[in-house]
Formats: structure tokens, C-alpha cells, sequence
């Protein structure tokens, strides 16, 4: 006896890539191209997704990391033609935001904070600490420029002219991301790009997103009641799934509220 079972449709697919904490370098930094490479890859390619959904929450960081993750996601959805919506959470702020740049929209949360498009540079200068203590700082260079913005020599005003100059260069590469990215969206006759910040409401009022949205909400409007959504992010390892993290991780869990605090997160 042949028995006939009627296929069932499935809903279109969407993978949803979480992009959460504070963007930089090293094992221990929770956003970084080479951490996400494998977890953003795996996304676009896996079960032919419909659209890649962003979920960020991110007071930004490194910029050459951020460059580098954004033009990864561009690369991919233009290669495979896969539209990319981006949900914000509690901050894409910085580097967080130029991630949510690399969507195709922006949908955010009413208090969401959206913005701070600049680049900062923070340190420490002990020099006088130093000389209280009877130590003797020993520099050598074959450079002149070799031992800038040395935090245990006094400050030089030709360093801090030239690290000025550095960050206005990455500031115009973060404006320019922004510009293309954004386009006509963005306010005209506004000063988007002084490192303010605003909050979601705002934000779409400016340009800078696209509107008022919660991710499952937004794409069953945009995809259907039948839509699947595919998870996908970055694992922890067995020492910080259990809450044992080295000194280093410590450190970096500090560096990382403390760029949440920014924002009075």
C-alpha cells in the first residue's frame, strides 16, 4: 500500500548573529574578526537563510576591528545576496554602531542609545609618580618618534599633535562608513558626527536608524508567522562558563563596564 504524506511548507529562515560587548583584540575581547569569522560565515552559508538578522548590544571599541567585522558582513550579503537587518538592544554606540551600519536597516528599542560617531584615545601619565618614588625613567630610541606618548616621560605637545592627527583620520574613515552606508537617510543640516548620542527615538528622527522595531516582531512583518530564526554566536570557554576566569579576563570585564558606564548602562 503506497501511503502519500502531504509536504509540509516550511517558513523562510533567518540567522541571527549576536553581537555582544566590546569590540578589540585578543581571546579575551568578546567582538573580534578573528573570533567571528567562523560564527558570521557559518551564518550567511548554513541552511540558505533568507536574511541574517544582527542583535547588538555594544559600546564599540577598537576601530579596525569594527572596520574589519562590518566589511566582512557587507562582503558576504552582497556576494550571496542576503538582505542583513540589524536589532539594537540596550547601546550600538561607537564601534557598535558602525557594526549596525553594515545592515541594510536599523531597528531599535525606544530607549536604546545610538551614536558617538568618534574615535577616543585614553591613558594614564605617571611621570610625576615616578620621580616621587626615586625611580629613573631610561629611554632609548633610534627614532625620534620611537617612545610617543611614553605614560612615564612628561607629555610632549608634537606627540599630541600627531596622535590628534591619527584619530581625526580614523574619525573621516568612520564618517565616511556611516555616509555610505546611511546615505539620504541621514538628517540634513545636522552634526552627526561630533560623538554625541541619542536615544532610539531620536535616532530615527536623525537618520542614524530606521525605526522603532523588536527583532521577532519585525521579521515575522517582514518574513511571515512562519519564520525560523537560526542562532548563532560566539561560545564561551569551559573557564568562563563556570566563572572561572583568569586574572586577564578580569581586567577585561573591567574595561568593558567601564565602557558601558559611558553611556550609564
Amino acid at each position: 500500500m503506497n501511503l502519500k504524506f502531504p509536504l509540509v511548507k516550511r517558513g523562510p529562515l533567518v540567522a541571527v548573529i549576536r553581537l555582544s560587548g566590546a569590540i578589540g583584540t585578543g581571546a579575551r575581547m568578546q567582538l573580534n574578526d578573528e573570533a567571528l569569522t567562523p560564527v558570521i560565515e557559518k551564518a550567511f552559508k548554513r541552511g540558505k537563510p533568507a536574511a541574517v538578522a544582527l542583535v547588538i548590544n555594544s559600546p564599540g571599541g577598537s576601530p579596525v576591528q569594527s572596520s574589519l567585522i562590518a566589511a566582512r558582513i557587507r562582503r558576504l550579503a552582497e556576494e550571496k545576496s542576503i538582505p542583513v537587518h540589524a536589532f539594537v538592544e540596550d547601546v550600538a554606540a561607537s564601534g557598535g554602531y558602525w557594526l549596525a551600519s553594515s545592515a541594510d536597516d536599523i531597528w531599535v528599542d525606544p530607549s536604546s542609545i545610538v551614536g558617538s560617531i568618534g574615535v577616543i584615545s585614553a591613558g594614564f601619565g605617571a611621570p610625576v609618580l615616578l620621580a616621587r618614588q626615586g625611580v629613573e625613567r631610561r629611554v632609548h630610541t633610534s627614532g625620534k618618534s620611537k617612545s610617543m606618548l611614553d605614560p612615564f616621560l612628561p607629555e610632549k605637545e608634537e606627540d599630541v599633535a600627531r596622535l590628534k592627527k591619527l584619530l581625526s583620520e580614523m574619525h573621516e574613515t568612520f564618517i565616511d562608513q556611516v555616509k555610505t552606508r546611511r546615505g539620504d537617510k541621514l538628517a540634513k543640516g545636522q552634526d552627526l558626527f561630533t560623538g554625541e548620542f541619542w536615544l532610539g527615538g531620536r535616532a530615527v528622527e536623525l537618520g542614524l536608524v530606521d525605526g522603532i522595531g523588536h527583532m521577532v516582531p519585525k521579521l515575522k512583518e517582514l518574513y511571515g508567522d512562519k519564520v525560523r530564526l537560526a542562532r548563532y554566536g560566539r561560545r564561551r570557554g569551559l573557564f568562563q562558563r563556570f566563572g572561572m576566569e583568569l586574572v586577564q579576563d578580569g581586567v577585561a570585564a573591567i574595561e568593558e563596564r567601564a565602557a558601558y558606564a559611558r553611556y550609564g548602562l
